[in-house]
């Protein structure tokens, strides 16, 4: 089934997977603010469920080198592959581009007098962290990501 025909109904999504290479309908996730607070250290709650924002250069993946794939620290899903992380001197870890387009949604931010693009998990509605027009080649993008919102599985 293509992505772009997967319908979004009945709380189903396209999710890409690594591991299988492929697209399967999942169910979102949603949980209370209290579940989340739960199962979620203090500091992944505040970024990952209140749309905080590490300070810069503190994040554990800002200069993480391991080869593997970075996956929502709330629901696991597959995010960012560590082939397309750089170096953006900015302090938090960034990558050009998301494992595959349905895994992250964009939504217009226009918190603290600024107008961004706050990028979230799909499944969960995670915040992890915003993409700019100023990466590298080909796309041209930086998603711009808190470490506390990110789960690291290394991949040989």
């Amino acid at each position: 089934m293509a992505v772009d025909t997967m319908k979004r109904s009945a709380g189903k999504i396209p999710i890409f997977s690594v591991e299988t290479g492929s697209v399967t309908p999942v169910e979102k996730i949603v949980k209370s603010d209290a579940e989340w607070q739960k199962i979620l250290d203090p500091l992944t709650f505040e970024i990952a469920r209140k749309a905080g924002t590490e300070p810069p250069f503190t994040g554990k993946y800002h200069v993480w080198k391991e080869h593997g794939i970075y996956r929502c620290a709330c629901c696991g899903t597959d995010l960012f592959l560590s082939d397309s992380k750089f170096e953006s001197g900015t302090g938090w870890p960034s990558f050009s581009a998301p494992v595959s387009e349905p895994n992250v949604e964009l939504k217009r931010d226009v918190s603290f007098g600024m107008v961004r693009t706050e990028v979230l998990c799909a499944r969960c509605g995670a915040h992890l962290g915003h993409v700019f027009d100023d990466g590298p080649p080909p796309t041209h993008k930086r998603y711009c990501m808190n470490s506390a919102s990110l789960a690291f599985v290394k991949r040989e």
